[in-house]
């Protein structure tokens, strides 16, 4: 009596596991864990670190709701910070060139780089602004 190989009689205790076609490398399928932190995974004392960073301002370069994230253009240069969803404080959805007032926040692993945190709009641009709890449609110019 032979026994078919059938996946379920192979699997001894390990998820299969899944090459890229295309990839060559032997840990393709390695998920890294996301180096942005949220409002809702930051620690408290990666919080408490940026509360006591200086208020810095800015300008939205770019911000799309439906993706969840932006960036904005710091006055003082530099590169674009990243900006998360989460960390928009107030009632409208910013829009491209309105100013902000934010804090810095040091991104893992290496805590070389920045995000913005705790951001508020200060100036909003003449444009239309949405507010959160409206609905999002395909031709929104907050996306």
């Amino acid at each position: 009596m032979s026994e078919s190989k059938t996946p379920e009689k192979n699997f001894v205790g390990k998820p299969p596991v899944f090459h890229h076609q295309n990839s060559h490398s032997p840990n393709s399928t390695l998920q890294l864990p996301s180096p942005i932190i949220t409002k809702r995974t930051r620690t408290a004392s990666t919080s408490a670190r940026a509360l006591e960073n200086p208020i810095e301002r800015g300008i939205v370069k770019s911000f799309s709701r439906s993706k969840g994230h932006g960036f904005i253009t710091p006055s003082e240069g530099g590169d674009d910070l990243f900006c998360h969803v989460s960390d928009v404080e107030g009632e409208y959805v910013p829009l491209p060139g309105d100013e902000v007032k934010y804090r810095l926040c040091a991104i893992p692993p290496k805590y070389e780089k920045h995000q913005a945190v705790h951001v508020q709009i200060i100036n909003l641009t003449p444009e239309v602004h949405h507010k959160w709890e409206e609905p999002i449609y395909p031709e929104s110019p907050a996306k």
